[in-house]
């Protein structure tokens, strides 16, 4: 079955992903509350009502953001910081907060995970593939992961979307691609680089807020599933290809450091589900 909830609340709407969630959103007709931090200067589609709170705050009441039909939760403090103590320190509130919504009447929440949860692994990522995580970042996604399903109602329809290699409105993210947009402004020719021979799965972050969006109508779809290409490309293709497009005068110097030992050859998400998904328009 497929619904269109009437209201659907984005948090963590003025992050990296945000903006392109909540514009996708509206694209498909839907009414979009973008909850930011107070105080944030996060430019926002206009179409969506801005709310600025501290959704995580122990005082924090869901009742701010109306009656929502939908929630996709994106807000975390460090995401780019793997070992950050705020991790496992906000881990309740997250927990707190999407148990609120439920209660408060929302009945689709869909939550940002990603393959940090997973650990070392080489090849293709599903649903069931075992769980180690190697940082503070993905023990505190994975066990936010694990409790939500047991502590919702079973009248609320669940997914954990898992997100992989994320580029695009570079330099408002934290990757290789802004290194490298900062490196040409600096004047330099050259940029240090690995061998290059990892494989990701690489997404634009404007076509992962188009299958957030596509997930929250799509209410049969629940559990763990990939926000994901599918297709595994290796790093020095991605970002020779990103020079080339963007014209950039620098190139890469090959060898200039090691291969980490912890980094996978290869990992990507399964995409079938995320495909299907998409394929109902």
């Amino acid at each position: 079955m497929t619904e269109s909830p009437s209201r659907v609340v984005v948090t963590g709407a003025g992050g990296y992903l945000g903006p392109h969630v909540v514009a996708a959103l509206a694209d498909r007709g839907h009414e979009v509350v973008a909850a930011v931090r107070p105080g944030s200067s996060a430019a926002i589609d206009p179409r969506a009502v801005r709310l600025e709170a501290d959704i995580l705050a122990d005082d924090f009441d869901v009742s701010a953001w109306g009656d929502a039909s939908a929630v996709i939760h994106l807000a975390w403090k460090d995401g780019f910081v793997h070992n950050s103590p705020a991790h496992m320190e906000q881990l309740s509130a997250h927990y707190r907060l999407l148990r609120a919504a439920a209660s408060a009447g929302t009945r689709r929440i869909v939550a940002l995970g990603t393959m940090h949860e997973v650990g070392y692994w080489e090849g293709a990522i599903d649903a069931d593939t075992p769980t180690a995580p190697l940082s503070q970042y993905g023990i505190a996604k994975e066990a936010l992961r694990r409790a939500l399903p047991l502590a919702l109602p079973e009248e609320v329809s669940f997914a954990w979307a898992r997100a992989y290699y994320i580029y695009g409105d570079d330099r408002r993210s934290n990757s290789i691609f802004r290194k490298l947009l900062e490196a040409v402004d600096a004047g330099k020719t050259t940029f240090p680089f690995t061998s290059g021979k990892n494989r990701y799965d690489f997404i634009r972050v404007e076509e992962l807020g188009r299958q957030l969006a596509a997930l929250v109508d799509a209410t049969d779809v629940t559990g763990t599933l990939n926000c994901s290409t599918g297709e595994p490309v290796s790093l020095a293709a991605q970002v020779e290809s990103f020079i080339s497009e963007n014209h950039l005068p620098i190139s890469l110097e090959y060898g200039a450091f090691p291969d980490r030992p912890y980094d996978s050859p290869g990992v990507w998400g399964d995409a079938a589900v995320i495909r299907e998904v998409m394929a109902r328009g």
